[in-house]
């Protein structure tokens, strides 16, 4: 059986809100395909979604005025391999600590998340992480990010940061509470093309 050629993954960018662009060419840099995700006819072909940082309680907002919520809920149970970054990650967890009642959230990753809890914009940082996967440490950038309070099922932590987990993986979904897209390194999102790449290829076996 053929391998699953790079060039033929297309990689949806939830482009509500938040640094879409960025995504983008970050994903095109490693090889793949991208396109915006406004609407859910928009899923339409993509092998995989990226969601943005933002503001997490606005893009809940508008993935259920946009009719997203629901159709993105089904494909991630269906399998859909999902990258959540920063606010991504506050919408992909099972519990959000400090959020607005009427947030909601995918409950895709089975971890608990406390939004904003390395402070105001001007408490952002920058440090080096070793990434499982990765064999130099990759530089992350953290804007009001949210922290993984605990790990509440089977999840694999792929990076840390002060003990604290900052990147997970559970099946399908990869969770990271900085911006990967704000570098000019695009490993982070190498090694979630590749979970899509060998999902394909064990699909087509």
């Amino acid at each position: 059986m053929n391998a699953v050629e790079r060039s033929k993954v297309t990689v949806g960018v939830l482009a509500l809100q938040g640094a879409f662009s960025a995504h983008e060419h970050a994903l095109r840099r490693v090889g793949v395909s991208t396109r915006q995700v406004r609407l859910p006819r928009d899923l339409n072909g993509v092998d995989g979604l990226a969601m943005p940082g933002g503001e997490s309680t606005t893009m809940s907002q508008l993935l259920e005025s946009s009719g997203l919520f629901g159709e993105i809920s089904r494909r991630i149970e269906s399998g859909m391999h999902v990258l959540g970054t920063c606010a991504g990650v506050i919408l992909l967890a099972r519990t959000i600590l400090d959020g607005r009642a009427d947030q909601k959230s995918f409950g895709a990753l089975p971890i608990t998340v406390r939004r904003n809890a390395y402070g105001r914009q001007i408490d952002s940082f920058e440090t080096n992480l070793d990434v499982a996967g990765l064999s130099e440490p990759f530089t992350a950038v953290f804007i009001r990010a949210p922290i993984i309070e605990s790990l509440d099922g089977d999840v694999e932590v792929l990076a840390s940061h002060d003990s604290q987990p900052v990147v997970v993986a559970h099946g399908n979904v990869v969770g990271v509470t900085f911006h990967p897209e704000l570098t000019d390194d695009s490993r982070l999102h190498g090694l979630f093309v590749n979970r899509i790449i060998n999902s394909l290829e064990t699909n087509r076996r």
